[in-house]
Formats: C-alpha cells, sequence, structure tokens
C-alpha cells in the first residue's frame, strides 16, 4: 500500500505536464468552436487517440497508479483545457468503470477495447443509468431485463436519459431490472454490442455547458443480447439475488451494492478532480486579468474585494484538490468510506467550481460575461458537476445516511 503523499512523484509530475500540454495546445484552442457547435469533437477526441490520451492503456496505467492519484490528477488537466471537450474524451471512462466493476476478466478483456475503438477508427462507449423518472431515485427504475432461456439471450425493454454518448456509442452499457420484488438489489448491468437491432438514440439534449459533449436518450425495444453479455455472468447474478431474498425474508441484514451505485462510486471522486480543473482555469484567468486590468490608475487585484476573492478561490481549490486527492488515495489502499469521503470530494469540488467560476465573470465584469472571455463558458460548464452523477443534494443525503449508520439505496 502506498504512502499518503501531497506531491507528485517525477513520472506523475512528467505525464501531468504532457497531459497539460495536450490540454493547452489541442483542447483550449478548440473550445470555442465546440462549444458553439454543440457537436462531438472527433477530430479532437482523435488527436487524443493518436498521442494516446483517448486509449485503455492509459487509462489503465491512470487507474492502477498506486499512489491512487494518477486518474484525479489527468482528469484535472483535461478540464482545465475545457470540460466539454474533456468530456468527451472521457465519458467513455464511466461505461468501461462499469465493466471493471462488474463484469469477468474476459468481458472487460473482450469489450473495453471495443470502446475506444483505434486511433484511425475511434469509438466511443456510454453507461446509460438515469431513466425519465430514475435519476436519483434509482429505486424507481422501469427499464427490464427478462432472461429468454431457450436462446440463452436477455431482452431489454426500456428508457434511459442523460447518457453521455448515448447513441452514438459503439457499445452501451445499460443497466436494468431483473427482479422487480428486490428493488435496487435486483438491478444488474449489461452490455450492449454494436450494431444491436432494437437500440436508438432518442432525444439529443441542448445543454446549458459541456455542448461539446453528447448527452441523448436511448430507447430500447425489445434488444436480444447473448447470455454472456450480463456483466459478471448469470451464476453470479442468480447467487446475488438469492441472498439478497434470504435476507429479505429474515428482515433485513447485509446490505447489497447494486451495479450503478457501485460505479457511482468509484468515479464521483474523480468528478471532483473535473470540477477542480474547471475551477483552476476560471481562477487563473481571473488572476491574469486582476493583475493586468486597471481602474482608477491602479490593477484591480490591488483593490482588497477583488484580491480576497481571488484569495479565497485558491483555497478553496486547493481544500477540493486534497478531498479528491484523499478519497482517491483510501480507494486504491482499500480503505472503507466510513465517512463518505468519495461524495465528500464530489460535493465540496463541485459547489467550490460553481461559485469559483461565477466569481471569476464578476472580477473581469462585463467582458466576464461575454464569450470573448472563457470564463463565461467555464461558468455554465461548471453547473454540470453539482448535477451529474449524484446531485449536490443527493452527495449530502449519503454523506448524513453515512455518518448516521442508516442505510444507502
Amino acid at each position: 500500500m502506498a504512502e499518503f503523499t501531497m506531491e507528485l512523484n517525477d513520472d506523475q509530475k512528467q505525464v501531468r505536464d504532457w497531459i497539460h500540454g495536450f490540454a493547452a495546445d489541442v483542447i483550449r484552442p478548440a473550445a470555442a468552436e465546440w462549444d458553439e457547435r454543440e457537436e462531438t469533437p472527433w477530430p479532437v477526441i482523435q488527436e487524443a487517440a493518436k498521442v494516446g490520451i483517448y486509449s485503455l492503456d492509459f487509462y489503465a496505467q491512470q487507474f492502477f497508479d498506486p499512489t491512487g492519484l494518477g486518474i484525479p490528477m489527468a482528469m484535472e488537466e483535461l478540464f482545465w483545457g475545457d470540460a466539454g471537450i474533456a468530456l468527451s474524451i472521457v465519458g467513455t471512462g464511466l461505461a468501461a468503470i462499469g465493466v471493471v466493476a462488474n463484469g469477468t476478466e474476459e468481458q472487460i478483456g473482450t469489450w473495453i477495447p471495443q470502446m475506444y475503438g483505434t486511433p484511425d477508427d475511434v469509438k466511443v462507449a456510454a453507461f446509460c443509468s438515469s431513466e425519465p423518472d430514475a435519476g436519483s431515485d434509482v429505486g424507481a427504475m422501469r427499464t427490464r431485463a427478462v432472461y429468454d432461456q431457450a436462446k440463452d439471450e436477455w431482452v431489454l425493454n426500456g428508457t434511459k436519459t442523460w447518457a453521455t454518448n448515448g447513441g452514438i456509442a459503439n457499445v452501451h452499457i445499460v443497466v436494468a431490472v431483473v427482479d422487480p420484488e428486490l428493488g435496487t438489489k435486483g438491478h444488474a448491468s449489461f452490455i450492449v454490442p454494436p450494431n444491436t437491432p432494437g437500440l436508438s438514440q432518442g432525444q439529443k439534449f441542448k445543454k446549458h455547458g459541456i455542448r461539446a459533449s453528447h448527452t441523448a436518450a436511448v430507447v430500447l425495444e425489445d434488444v436480444r443480447i447473448p447470455g454472456s453479455c450480463l456483466l459478471g455472468g448469470k451464476e453470479k447474478l442468480d447467487e446475488r439475488l438469492a441472498r439478497a431474498h434470504e435476507r429479505a425474508k429474515a428482515g433485513g441484514g447485509e446490505r447489497v451494492k447494486n451495479a450503478a451505485m457501485a460505479t457511482f462510486e468509484a468515479s464521483r471522486p474523480a468528478v471532483g478532480a473535473m470540477a477542480v480543473g474547471t475551477a483552476r482555469a476560471a481562477y487563473e484567468v481571473a488572476l491574469d486579468y486582476a493583475k493586468t486590468r486597471t481602474q482608477f490608475g491602479r490593477p484591480i487585484i490591488d483593490n482588497q474585494g477583488v484580491a480576497f476573492q481571488l484569495a479565497d478561490m485558491r483555497t478553496s481549490i486547493d481544500a477540493a484538490r486534497l478531498l479528491v486527492w484523499r478519497a482517491s488515495w483510501m480507494a486504491v489502499a482499500g480503505k472503507p468510506f466510513t465517512s463518505a469521503e468519495g461524495s465528500m470530494s464530489k460535493l465540496f469540488a463541485s459547489e467550490t467550481a460553481k461559485k469559483v467560476t461565477a466569481q471569476a465573470v464578476q472580477i473581469l465584469g462585463g467582458n466576464g460575461f461575454t464569450r470573448e472571455y472563457p470564463v463565461e463558458r467555464m461558468h455554465r460548464d461548471s453547473a454540470i458537476y453539482t448535477i451529474f452523477e449524484g446531485t449536490s443534494e443527493i452527495q449530502r443525503l449519503v454523506i448524513a445516511r453515512t455518518l448516521s449508520g442508516m442505510p444507502i439505496r
């Protein structure tokens, strides 16, 4: 187990600087264009694939960093470049986490490479959990998966929404209900292979921020997939469902994590790191502006009203990063989140991003309200962090219930 440290080692610094260079040289110059176009930036994703940033190997190396800091470091730098384009680059990762968290070694080896494709033919993947009536309340999920024993196939029906890369993905990971009596314990995750009949893209959403990231509904109509596409396999699922039924008859007992929650728990500190990147980017623009913009014969940073805001912005950003790093290190070290440290990191970092980007707009004044300066876009982008992968309200609920010992579902 790696000791906790607040300093990156030489190898990590080299990787950080490499990613930062890509963010500065490739992502940032393209940010405004793809935000206006509201389209997936395929050329940028391809450039990321060519240099090795958009690849299974890259994310595996960061994921297995023994300090736990590889993924948050990478996320911060990419999202420092631009949140919308960065989410297009890393969005496949949520689906990949779903496979790694719940799948067999054979499933991991078979499907994750198909999620990324090749530098000459890049692909993306989608994780489909939320539904029109089941966002934060995963217990209200209605998408059903029914097993056809005669054909060894699963049949999926339902509608998913808010799916990053939904409909344009090569591989979709779909969370569905297999046993309605068990509530969230009766959920399972499924791989929907490329070009499977019955899966189609529904509404594509025109969003307030992260416009370069494709978000859409996914419609499943009698989607038939091989039995081997159940993540973890049917034997493991049957055992889990049997245990859940036994506990239900006994009046409770040990809680079982459902597939969607397992994926979100693993990804929340990474989302916190994304928020830190956006907040840091806005802070840097505001700091530079405050040092060069003059009013009444002096730089505006000489005014306490501006200087104190910048001091608070930097303090909050550093505090958010430390919470993210702590949660990431705890996860890799196998330490349980006894106080919901993962949710803490996501909550504080996402709220920090919203506040810091708003302060940056204020410091730039009228200029900050125009699209001539990037803080306007950063402020719009930051709104998503307190919403996706668990709203701030849900994070507070998770933290409070963890502290009190109440069940989390």
